[in-house]
C-alpha cells in the first residue's frame, strides 16, 4: 500500500505509458504532487489528465540540451524536490546517433538521469526525505561496462548496450549515494513487464518481445517496486539494489566501487561537453 505523500514533489520521467506512468498515478493517488516528464506534448498533457499529475514538461531526454531544458523549467516553475523517478529508458536493436552525436541508448539509458540529477541536487538537498528512484533490470547481469568505449563505435550489439545501461544505472544509484549521503539513492529491477517495451524496433526484435508480454506481469505489478523506493517511510537504506518489493544482490560488477567513480566521472566529461 501506498503510504501518504502529501506535501511531497515527485517527479516522473518516462510517464506517459507503462510502470513510469503506473508509478505515477500511485504517487499523486497519495497526495503527492506528482510532475511528469513525456516527449509529445498532447499527449503528455492527456495522462496528466488520467492520472491527476500536477505538472507536465515536455522534452527528448536523449538529446542532453533537453534535458537541461527541462531541469531548469522545473527548477523555476515547482521549486521543490523531493522524490525523482528516474524512469525513461527503451531498447535499440540497431545503433542510432541523438542529434548531438551521442549513442542512443547510454544517451537515453544513463546519461539522461545522470544529468537530470545532477542538475536538480540543490532541490534534493533541500529536502527532508530525499530520493532518487532508479529504474534499472536484470539485464545488468549479462552487462560490461566498456568505459572505453560506452556508445559502442565499435560492434555494436543492442542487447550489449542496453545491459551495459542497466549495470551503469546500478553504479550511477550506488556512486550517487556516495556522494550525497542526505539522499536515499537506490535502484532496481521492475520485473519482466508488459508494457510495449522494445516494440519500437520491428522485425524480429519487436515479434520476439511480443512473445515474451504474454508471460510479464501488469504494468501495475511492475510498478510496485519504484513506488515502494519512492514512499515507503521505513526505508532508511542507500545504494542499494531491489526487486520484486526487496533487497536482492545485484551482479558483482555492479558493487564494484572503483567502476562506478570511473563512470561517474566519464559522464561527467561527456555531459560537460555539451
Amino acid at each position: 500500500m501506498t503510504q501518504d505523500m502529501s506535501g511531497k514533489t515527485v517527479l516522473v520521467t518516462g510517464a506517459t505509458n507503462g510502470i513510469g506512468q503506473v508509478t505515477a498515478r500511485e504517487l499523486a493517488r497519495a497526495g503527492a504532487r506528482v510532475v511528469i516528464v513525456g516527449r509529445d506534448a498532447e499527449k503528455t498533457a492527456w495522462v496528466a489528465r488520467e492520472i491527476g499529475a500536477a505538472e507536465t514538461l515536455v522534452a527528448d531526454l536523449s538529446e542532453l540540451a533537453q534535458v537541461r531544458r527541462a531541469a531548469a523549467e522545473f527548477r523555476e516553475r515547482v521549486g521543490q524536490l523531493d522524490v525523482l523517478v528516474n524512469n525513461a529508458g527503451a531498447f535499440f536493436g540497431k545503433r542510432q546517433e541523438t542529434q548531438e552525436g551521442t549513442e542512443r541508448t547510454w544517451a537515453l539509458n544513463h546519461l539522461a538521469p545522470f544529468l537530470l540529477t545532477r542538475e536538480l541536487l540543490p532541490l534534493l538537498r533541500a529536502s527532508a526525505d530525499a530520493r532518487v528512484v532508479t529504474v534499472a533490470s536484470d539485464a545488468h547481469r549479462s552487462g560490461r561496462l566498456r568505459l572505453d568505449d560506452p556508445e559502442f563505435r565499435r560492434g555494436y550489439r543492442g542487447w550489449a548496450a542496453y545491459s551495459q545501461s542497466k549495470l551503469a544505472n546500478i553504479l550511477f544509484a550506488r556512486e550517487l549515494a556516495r556522494r550525497e549521503p542526505g539522499v536515499k539513492s537506490n535502484s532496481l529491477h521492475p520485473g519482466l513487464v508488459r508494457s510495449g517495451f522494445a516494440h519500437n524496433n520491428g522485425g524480429g526484435i519487436s515479434r520476439l518481445w511480443r512473445l515474451v508480454d504474454r508471460f510479464g506481469i501488469t504494468p501495475e505489478e511492475g510498478a510496485r517496486t519504484s513506488v515502494l523506493l519512492a514512499s515507503a517511510p521505513e526505508l532508511t537504506v542507500s545504494g542499494r539494489y531491489f526487486s520484486a518489493g526487496r533487497e536482492v544482490r545485484p551482479a558483482p560488477r555492479a558493487l564494484d566501487d572503483g567502476a562506478a567513480l570511473r563512470l561517474w566521472q566519464l559522464s561527467e566529461a561527456q555531459v560537460g561537453e555539451r
